[in-house]
Formats: C-alpha cells, structure tokens, sequence
C-alpha cells in the first residue's frame, strides 16, 4: 500500500455515501434531534396532564445522550479515569431523578451540540488532509522512446520522463526537461499568481501546469515528494497536543473527583449545617453537579489549536504540533542563517568593471566563452549574468584550462585570457586596478573575479548572494514585534558584516561550523529564554533541532524540513511574521476561553449555594459558556 493510499485508508471510510455522510454529521442531526423531542416534550407537557411528555423527554436523553455516553465510557474503561462526559450523564440522571426531566433532557442537549461543534473542528482539520489528498493525481503519462503510457504514480522513478499537459496536475516532484509554461504552486506554496517555469527549473507533485506541455524529468519517488512530506507534517500536527492542553487534560480527571466528592457532601452536610430540607439539599447538590462541570474549561484549547494549524495550513505555514505554535509567541530572538535564508542562496553579478578601450562585446564574447566551460557556482552565476544582458552573443568553443581553486584559461583568437583569483591574474595588478576605480568590493562582502589577457587586467566582475527581497522588511516587522535578530553564517568576517548591516540584524556571528550553530543557540536561550532558528541547509540542522522553536525553509534540504518544528513552505520570510501572529492569536484567545470558563464555573457556583440558581439556568449558563469557547476558538480558521 502507498502513503497516499494509506493515508485515504485512514481518512475516508470504507462505507456507502449515505453511512459515511451519517458518520460526520450524526452526532449534529441526533442533538438537533433531541432538540426537536424536548421541545415537542415541554408543548406536550403544557397542553395534556400525564406522563407522556416524559417519554419523549426519555427519548431525548437516549438520543442526544448516546454519542457522549459511549465516550465517556470507553474512555473511562481504557484509561481508568473518571471524566467530563460521565460526569454531564450522571448530572442528567440526578436532574430526572428528583423530576427536573425537561432540564436534564436540555442538559444532554447542549452538552451534545457543544460536543458537535468540537467534532466539526476536528472534522475541519481533517478536510484539510482530505481536501490536499485530491491534489495528487493517481496517474502520469510516462514517455518511453517517444511513446505516451498511462502508469500508476507510485510505480514512477527516479530518472522516468513524464509528460504534463495544460490544465493538468504534476504527478511528482522534479525538473522541466523539455518546454516551457507557468506553472499554479498555490497549493504548496500559497502563492497566487502562477510562476513562469523553463528547462531545469523545479516542479512540485500537486501544482498545476497553467498553459504549456511540458517532459518533466522525475528527481523523487512519489512517497518522497514535498507534497507527502506536507501530509505528513500536517497529520502528526493534529495528534500531537500542546502543554496547555495536556495539563487540562491531565486535570481534568482530578477536577472531576472533586466535583463528585463535593457533591456527595452536598447531598448531606447543608441539611444538617445549614437545616435545608432534604429536597432543597439534594436539588443543590444537583445543580452543583452541572455548574461544576469543567466542560467548557476542557473545550477552552483544543478546538482554538485545531483552527490555528488549519489557518497555517491555508497560509503555506505547517505547524508540526500544538506545542510549537504556542512556543512561537514568546520567542524573544530568532537566528537566521544566511545562504538560502536570508539571501537567495545563489550568487549574483552585481558588478562590472571594464578596462579603458577595451571593446564591451569583446570582453563579454571572452568571459562567455571561458566561463561556459567551468561548472563552479561563481562560473554559472556570470553566464546567466552575461546571457540575460547579452543574450546575442554566442560563445566560441575553446579549451579551456582549469586550474582548481583558481580560475580558468585559455587561448582566444590569437590572445591568452585568464579568469578567476587575484593570484591567477596578477595580485598586485589587480589590486591597482581596483584602487584606480575606488572599488571597496571586500568590504561590502563581494566575491571579486579578475579578467586578464595579454595586455593586463582586463577587468573585474564582483559577485554577490544578495538578500532575498523582502529580507530587511521581515527583519523590521520582528523588531517592532520586540524580538531581536541574530545572523549565524560560515562566511568570513567582511561578507558576513556586509550581509548583516543590509539585513538589519542586531547581530551576526562569522565563522560559524554546525556546531558553532548549536552552541550559539545554547547562549541565546540563556539569554533570551525561547529562542527560534531558522534555516534550510543540512549545516543548519543540528541548530534545528537544539533551538526552542526549529523553522525551516520550505525549499530546504530534507535533513532540515524533517527536523523543523515549523516550515514556511514559501520561502519568505515574511511568512514568518503571519505564524506569530498566529500563534499569538491562538494563546490569546486560549487564555480568553480559560479566564471566562473558571469564571462562569465560579459564578454559577457560588450562586447555587446562595440559593439563587435555578437548574434551568444553571445548564443554560454552563453549557453556554462551553459553546462560546468552541466558537470562539472556531475565529481561527478566518
């Protein structure tokens, strides 16, 4: 079995449309149900004397009652603990015992619409799943010698050639081979507008190809694609809860022992303490058993949480778990690394210096030329340059010689050209000629290429991994959100302090090693408290991993999505102003729903024992108060 079949395994059921739709919304159509019964019950009662309206308030209870019931129970027997739902049973019995039938009819009514309501958001987080399940395709056409066949996407590997054609889905991750189109990446990335992809550019399994065929090469196995990772991720983020919520859950069981021993002293003590009668004692002990139920305390985090994380989902931010997305709020500094994080991760022509009367198109033709044979980064980072402002030019094929570490060389219509370090090309020649142009290229954390022929230094190009766009502006929104910012990078001192004062970080750390990394973030954690890292590399992963709150970068390396607590799945980093403010959200709105469910639980219960509560009032006031926290919490999902 695939992932992905696995995964459908898990979240559509094996049954007929009519019994699955039943499965969802059962639970809302037998509250609504019983709903309909106790009204029917109260006009009954009114209009006819007897008993018959206490069928239908029976009806009621069995009815609206049975979902919870049955949940308390088995929970009751697989954990050996007392909970909420008993305890709301057990109210609703008391209540028909001493003849209060329609109140504790209206009792298993809301407490089972209030239970409706939290299955929804937890159905909500599922649909997300559910809804990014449809995206993969079950199919692609492979290419064989020039031959279309219809193959099962899980049968596809590494190397295969597919063909995708407009409108189509990518069946799986990989790179254009042949043809050009755009291509809508809002599923993965949250981007709106399709992006133009050309031949070597990156696709991902799920997107969809706008408005060309395209022979895309297959780079990962359809249970590797970034589209299963995002599954994953978004299916362990629903199982795993936050402190908050582990702690309510762990007091839960406590707080419901002491509701059900005060409440057994309340059958007996005020009678004799206070001379209530035996009715009025056991009419508050009663009421005391529903007011003091932690229903809408135990409501007052899960379903905000669920919410969250499906927001994030939405927004291209996938949050591996509750705890992460309420840590992300009190970070008090996020380190960033630099290659890939906070610049573009490829080096760029910012640069061009050409010698007095030495012909542009001749300089251009040569550099083209030379650097067309090297596979060095700083080699393909001037083709592109030289390509995209010169796209005449056609380059002359020549052997060319590298010397490793250097540069490259190689004879030229009658003249010898050299390209790469200072050494190669004359240090102190190169040297001067920088200071004849008042170039500061070092200090500004350039990567300098000299070009040399028979006459001297031909000229200079200066290289740079420039920041990504929206770096500084990212970097000003966490400062006005009070966080500090700190660079960790491998770079030399100069490109690192160069990188820093454009980014804007308060500080950066050159020279780092990976292990460097981690004992930086063992510092600011002592310093700041919570500190966050993000990144994209395999260097960055031990960092990842040792930081409070680990970030990645969407299109990072695996090592660094796996270990991430949270991954912006478009790399920007503006996104990640979006997840604190998500996670800020969600911590105050927990914290509303806490303060007012201990509050109403606090009213209604010092009301009961001044003798002015009603039962009818005491379960309005209660279980209302639990469906506010749920729909309270549900104001995440906007």
């Amino acid at each position: 079995m695939t992932q992905k079949e696995a995964v459908l395994a898990r979240e559509r059921p094996s049954v007929s449309p009519f019994l699955a739709k039943w499965k969802e919304h059962g639970e809302l159509a037998a509250a609504i149900f019983s709903g309909v019964l106790i009204l029917a019950g109260w006009l009954l009662e009114r209009q006819y004397s007897g008993s018959a309206h206490i069928w239908l308030y029976l009806l009621a209870f069995v009815i609206g009652g049975y979902a919870k019931a049955k949940e308390g129970i088995e929970e009751t027997i697989a954990e050996k603990t007392l909970n909420v739902e008993l305890l709301m049973v057990f109210a609703a019995i008391g209540s028909a015992v001493i003849g209060y039938w329609a109140e504790g009819a209206a009792l298993i009514f809301i407490f089972s619409l209030s239970g409706a309501l939290e299955t929804y958001t937890m159905n909500k987080s599922k649909r997300e799943i559910s809804s990014l399940l449809e995206l993969q395709p079950e199919e692609a056409v492979l290419l064989v010698n020039g031959n279309e066949t219809r193959v099962g996407v899980s049968a596809l590997a590494e190397g295969d050639v597919i063909l995708v054609k407009p409108g189509e889905r990518v069946p799986a991750d990989g790179v254009i081979a042949k043809g050009n189109t755009a291509i809508d990446q809002s599923a993965i990335t949250g981007e709106s507008i399709p992006v133009e992809k050309n031949v070597q550019d990156e696709v991902f399994a799920g997107t969809v190809n706008v408005n060309g065929s395209v022979a895309v090469k297959v780079t990962k196995k359809s249970s590797e694609t970034l589209f299963q990772k995002i599954l994953v991720m978004v299916q362990s983020a629903q199982s795993e809860k936050s402190p908050s919520q582990q702690f309510i859950e762990r007091f839960e069981g406590t707080y419901v022992k002491g509701v059900l021993g005060a409440v057994a002293l309340m059958l007996f003590l005020p009678h004799f303490l206070l001379g209530w009668s035996w009715g009025e004692t056991f009419y508050r002990a009663m009421v005391l058993m529903v007011v003091a139920s932690p229903c809408a305390l135990v409501a007052s985090i899960m379903p905000a949480t669920l919410s969250a994380i499906s927001n994030g989902a939405r927004n291209g931010l996938l949050f591996k778990g509750g705890v992460h997305l309420e840590q992300l709020s009190k970070a008090g500094v996020i380190a960033f690394d630099k290659t890939g994080t906070l610049t573009k991760g490829t080096p760029e022509v910012t640069d061009v210096l050409i010698r007095d009367g030495l012909a542009e198109e001749s300089f251009y033709r040569a550099v083209l030329s030379l650097e067309k044979q090297s596979n060095h980064p700083l080699a393909k980072a001037i083709v592109k340059h030289i390509e995209e402002k010169h796209g005449h030019l056609k380059a002359d094929w020549i052997a060319a010689k590298e010397q490793s570490g250097f540069g490259v060389s190689a004879e030229l219509e009658g003249d010898s050209w050299k390209i790469g370090r200072a050494e190669l090309a004359g240090k102190e020649e190169a040297a001067a000629f920088l200071q004849s142009r008042n170039a500061n290229f070092a200090e500004e954390g350039k990567t300098v290429v000299y070009i040399r022929d028979n006459q001297g230094i031909a000229g200079v190009l200066a290289l740079k991994d420039v920041l990504r766009p929206e770096t500084a502006a990212a970097i000003r929104e966490l400062k006005k959100l009070g966080i500090r910012t700190v660079m960790l990078t491998g770079d030399s001192e100069e490109t690192a302090r160069a990188i820093a004062a454009e980014a804007g970080v308060d500080r950066y750390i050159a020279g780092c090693l990976p292990e460097d990394k981690v004992n930086e973030m063992k510092k600011l954690e002592k310093e700041f408290g919570t500190a966050a890292m993000i990144g994209d590399g395999i260097n960055d992963a031990p960092a990842l991993a040792s930081a409070s709150i680990g970030i990645a970068m969407g299109e990072g390396t695996d090592a660094a999505l796996e270990t991430a607590d949270i991954v912006l799945m478009k790399n920007e980093l503006s996104k990640l102003t979006k997840a604190i403010s998500i996670s800020k959200r969600m911590n105050g709105i927990v914290k509303q729903n806490v303060i007012f469910s201990l509050a109403v639980i606090c009213l209604l219960i010092c009301s009961n024992f001044l003798q002015v509560l009603g039962l009818p009032v005491g379960v309005i006031g209660h279980e209302g108060s639990t469906i506010l926290v749920i729909l309270n919490g549900l104001r995440l999902l906007r």
